[in-house]
């Protein structure tokens, strides 16, 4: 049985200071048997460090036209039917099961705050000024801030394929982004600077090794990465090789738009 005191032990093995922000992914099935549950993670997190966030995604918002823009990573006829499912974005609409059961526990907590964006928000902790920052046309500002604060990400059970800050490095080196829209009480609202696929990038870990830190919990490892060593790691990367970090599912639409992209500016 993993207990409160665990998690703490372990996030303070990490070295890190109290008033370090830090975005969070996390697993609870990866650590065993958690007491307590995700409010043991929360409280053990929220014990530690001053300013918490977590990504709060909705994707049940998400409904697509008929027609949109060409290579924009979907199937506009494959994705009518998704529509019938679709739900209004409002700031109570619990986070998609795909982030973990965490994240909604922090949406749920008294004192936390949702930053507004229809399908990609966050959820925080003493995170004003991160949340705030987003925008419709910036849906990945809050992690510009965090790389500004010298923020880290923690990796609680996960790899990096849920690590939503490689995504703004794949922004910063120009790597093709999409459009996606939600349904809210305004209407559909469109919303550009959508990330592209995440399956590809644990291929970074080894180059962020040697500034990642690891602790075992139960059977889970917590990972912590600066986001100034991780971001530039990324982007740098990116722009030497603009496949680099895709994945290889023949299925994936978004990577096999990157590609076309790449190929259409290369003329490979």
């Amino acid at each position: 049985m993993i207990t409160f005191h665990d998690f703490v032990a372990a996030f303070q093995k990490l070295g890190l200071k109290h008033t370090t922000p830090v975005i969070v992914h996390a697993s609870l099935s990866a650590f065993g048997d958690v007491q307590g549950g995700a409010e043991t993670v929360l409280g053990s997190l929220i014990y530690i460090f001053d300013t918490l966030l977590m990504p709060g995604f909705t994707y049940k918002t998400m409904v697509t036209p008929q027609f949109g823009p060409p290579d924009n990573g979907l199937s506009y006829a494959e994705s009518q039917s998704s529509n019938l499912m679709a739900q209004f974005y409002r700031p109570s609409l619990p986070v998609d099961r795909l982030m973990g059961v965490v994240p909604e526990v922090l949406r749920q907590h008294p004192r936390s705050r949702r930053s507004s964006h229809p399908i990609l928000s966050f959820v925080g902790l003493n995170a004003s000024g991160y949340l705030e920052s987003q925008t419709l046309e910036e849906p990945l500002k809050p992690i510009e801030r965090l790389v500004e604060a010298k923020g880290w990400v923690l990796l609680l059970g996960v790899d990096h394929t849920v690590n939503t800050s490689i995504h703004y490095a794949e922004r910063l080196a120009g790597r093709k982004q999409f459009v996606r829209w939600a349904l809210t009480p305004d209407g559909v609202l469109e919303c550009p600077g959508f990330p592209g696929c995440s399956d590809g990038f644990e291929q970074l870990a080894p180059r962020l090794a040697p500034f990642t830190r690891l602790v075992q919990v139960g059977l889970g490892l917590v990972k912590a990465v600066p986001l100034q060593e991780l971001v530039p790691a990324a982007r740098v990367w990116i722009e030497a090789d603009p496949l680099a970090l895709l994945c290889d599912h023949t299925y994936c639409e978004r990577c096999a738009a990157v590609r076309k992209s790449v190929y259409a500016q290369t003329g490979s």
